[in-house]
């Protein structure tokens, strides 16, 4: 049994997408690799943290995906450990897309509501809990 010559090429088109993706995210992640976010005046404060003197839910990004991109995993996970579980599921739904489109398969589930509501609780938490005396060790 032969196939059509464009079966691969149609394949490969597919990735399209989470290639440009992928791209996109690691030249971000490279910046951050390459300049310090240790360093005073490579990057702005957080807004938040300048108004408020409160740790957001965000604090410590920079700081956790430059000790990652260095292999350091302990010290990302203490500065921001909600940063790191986003990696990881970021990285895991970004394959599942990848391997869909290079099978050509249609997404045939959307995440449910219970789902997104409590990620937005646990974002939430997290802020609050970093910011009070029995979550300091949440601080960034």
């Amino acid at each position: 049994m032969t196939t059509h010559p464009l079966v691969g090429t149609r394949r490969f088109l597919g990735l399209g997408e989470p290639l440009a993706t992928a791209a996109l995210a690691g030249v971000a992640v490279g910046a951050v690799a390459l300049v310090d976010p240790n360093e005073p005046g490579h990057y702005p404060t957080c807004p938040f943290l300048a108004l408020t003197g409160l740790y957001c839910p965000g604090c410590g990004s920079l700081r956790a995906v430059h000790a990652l991109t260095n292999g350091d995993v302990t010290t990302a996970v203490g500065l921001n450990v909600l940063t790191v579980l986003a990696v990881v599921g970021l990285s895991l739904l970004w394959a599942r897309w990848a391997w869909r489109s290079w099978t050509g398969a249609r997404r045939t589930t959307v995440a449910p509501a219970a789902l997104l509501w409590s990620l937005s609780v646990v974002v939430v938490v997290f802020g609050v809990l970093r910011n009070v005396p029995i979550g300091g060790a949440l601080a960034p």
